[in-house]
């Protein structure tokens, strides 16, 4: 292995970051570093977040940038705010003993009048979030006719977020000799349409292969139904009490939804999402940073560039669209060398989608089991007796205090001792998981439905029903069967599997379906009149494609069709009869409640306090 001065990075450079802990070059600087300073020419550098990155490319720059010359000389272009600040201070802190040399962050956010002023003084490097950058261009307050380099940094992050017409003017403001590198974790199609318009006979520069994990990160997933994913989060966050992770959901909304119930249930957690604001954004960073908070639950976009190196573990709360998503998230933890696992909290209907992330990544996921409340008292009270061997004993301000304490436990045996101080610990965990049930994995016929009642058979005839019947008919329910109205229609791509999907995901037991109305905004179809309050409050709360679902059971007899028309039914109204949704609540809008519950919410809900 080589050192960074066998690289030929200038000594001031190396004295600055061999203050910051660097001993030896990583294999992405090992192959970048070289090349860059030899001769700075367009450079795909292909490598895992967390693998040197910044240093790869910002210590080259730093190096080649004329501090003679007042004006921006490289321009670095960063997804997020959080990814531009962590690369201007990391260029910062290496050029610290560089006389003269000025990185200035450019982000939305901020004051654009004191980036402004930063920029009329002179800087030598910009590093940018493009809406910013484009917003200081049409403003005419920077200069970007001295640009010798441009650097993509989360190239592939970038593109997804949008920002493919942003770079297109950025560059198109840059001389057309100036050099360009591109740095990105993933190479899908998208970033190769942008080496081949703007780069010229790059230089391809893989560490690891395309798509490929970090090798230090493991990976893990838990196979529950959906209506236990909640339950299996806080399970695998008890059966790791020194978890020090982000959680990542699919929208703000579960985001937020997620965080303030590990809250409420005496978890350390925040949520860090779009909706917040910038203040907010930066108080939550800056806790867990500080590691206050354990739990960070975040949106893919929000987490993108936390500069945060010791993640014990990332839980994907239920996985990504794409692979290169999982990517990004499983790459927070196991960085600089340490290990980490990825967590994945799947459905059954996920099962395919880990076996393709499997083939991509050449990554093996482990399939695990949702800890008993056994195992996890075990394991809380290891951790316990773990921290109580490795506490440090301040001998000379407890001195005085002993004698007092040896002759009022005197009377006590070790044994005795060590049982009461456990117990005063971990009384309220034993009685919490004493009543709380396990968590039921699914079947492997699952995907038959078999399972959960519906047969193939029961399956397709409610598709036959629904199916024959067209547009008119009855609508009066079986006998025996309860008629339920549900919020979603064709125009929410609905269909009858959809409609037992649901069932199957967030109605506990076997339930049989009937006759089936599926209307362009809303539906209608039936149970069994035992099953019809067990089908509402399984179903009630949840959502489908990010709408609330809400299910309530339909009055009358007559065609429903007629009630068709608008986005949301009509509610109440008129005494002709007919199949009616369910009346208006006060305020105008139905009443969408939490989802049901288990005897594990019900024991207290709450996660019990250790202190």
């Amino acid at each position: 292995m080589k050192t960074f001065e066998e690289l030929g990075v200038a000594p001031e450079i190396r004295r600055a970051i061999e203050e910051m802990g660097y001993e030896s070059p990583m294999p992405v600087q090992e192959e970048v570093i070289p090349y860059l300073l030899d001769e700075v020419r367009d450079v795909i550098a292909l490598a895992q977040t967390g693998t040197g990155k910044t240093a790869a490319f910002g210590l080259p720059l730093l190096q080649k940038v004329d501090v003679k010359k007042n004006v921006p000389q490289a321009l670095i272009l960063a997804p997020t705010r959080e990814l531009c600040l962590q690369i201007a201070g990391d260029l910062a802190d290496y050029s610290k003993y560089i006389d003269n040399l000025r990185v200035l962050p450019v982000y939305g956010g901020s004051s654009i009048d004191s980036q402004i002023k930063t920029l009329r003084r002179g800087v030598q490097v910009i590093v940018a979030t493009p809406g910013r950058l484009i917003d200081l261009i049409n403003r005419r307050t920077v200069d970007l006719e001295n640009i010798k380099y441009v650097v993509l940094d989360e190239a592939d992050e970038m593109l997804n977020m949008g920002f493919t017409e942003s770079i297109d003017e950025i560059l198109s403001k840059v001389p057309d000799t100036r050099s360009m590198l591109l740095f990105s974790a993933t190479m899908p199609n998208e970033i190769a349409k942008i080496t081949k318009k703007y780069m010229r006979e790059p230089k391809d520069i893989t560490i690891g292969r395309k798509n490929e994990g970090s090798v230090n990160v493991k990976h893990v997933y838990y196979m529950v139904h959906a209506k236990d994913k909640y339950l299996a989060l806080k399970r695998i966050a008890d059966y790791n009490p020194s978890i020090y992770g982000i959680v990542f959901c699919r929208t703000r909304r579960e985001t937020q939804e997620i965080a303030d119930k590990l809250i409420q249930d005496g978890y350390s957690a925040d949520s860090l999402h779009g909706d917040l604001s910038q203040s907010q954004r930066d108080y939550v960073m800056q806790k867990f940073r500080m590691h206050n908070i354990q739990l960070l639950i975040a949106t893919d976009v929000a987490a993108r560039g936390l500069d945060v190196d010791s993640l014990t573990h990332v839980i994907n709360y239920g996985l990504p669209d794409d692979i290169e998503s999982y990517n990004h998230r499983s790459g927070r933890t196991g960085r600089a060398g340490k290990t980490g696992i990825s967590i994945a909290i799947a459905h059954v209907k996920e099962k395919g989608k880990i076996r393709e992330i499997e083939k991509i990544m050449n990554k093996k996921f482990e399939a695990a089991t949702v800890p008993s409340g056994d195992e996890i008292c075990e394991k809380q009270l290891l951790s316990f007796a773990d921290k109580i061997e490795k506490v440090k004993v301040n001998e000379d301000e407890i001195a005085r205090l002993l004698p007092s304490i040896y002759r009022r436990l005197e009377w006590l045996e070790k044994e005795d001792i060590i049982k009461r101080v456990v117990s005063m610990e971990f009384n309220r965990l034993i009685d919490y998981y004493r009543e709380a049930d396990d968590i039921e994995a699914p079947s492997d016929r699952y995907n038959s439905r078999d399972d959960r009642g519906m047969t193939s058979r029961n399956s397709r005839r409610g598709e036959d029903r629904f199916e024959s019947r067209g547009n008119g008919g009855s609508r009066g329910a079986e006998k025996g069967y309860a008629r339920l109205f549900i919020n979603l229609g064709r125009t929410d791509n609905a269909n009858p599997a959809t409609l037992m999907g649901l069932i199957n995901d967030f109605v506990p037991g076997k339930v049989r379906i009937g006759r089936i109305d599926l209307l362009p905004n809303f539906s209608f179809f039936e149970v069994p009149e035992a099953d019809a309050q067990r089908v509402i409050s399984g179903l009630k709360g949840q959502e489908q494609n990010g709408r609330r679902i809400s299910v309530e059971e339909a009055q009358g007899g007559a065609p429903a069709e007629r009630r068709e028309g608008s986005r949301r039914p009509s509610f109440g109204g008129g005494s002709g009869g007919g199949d009616r949704a369910p009346k208006r609540r006060e305020g105008g809008n139905p009443s969408y409640g939490s989802g049901g519950d288990k005897k594990e919410h019900r024991k207290g809900g709450r996660k019990p306090k250790f202190s």
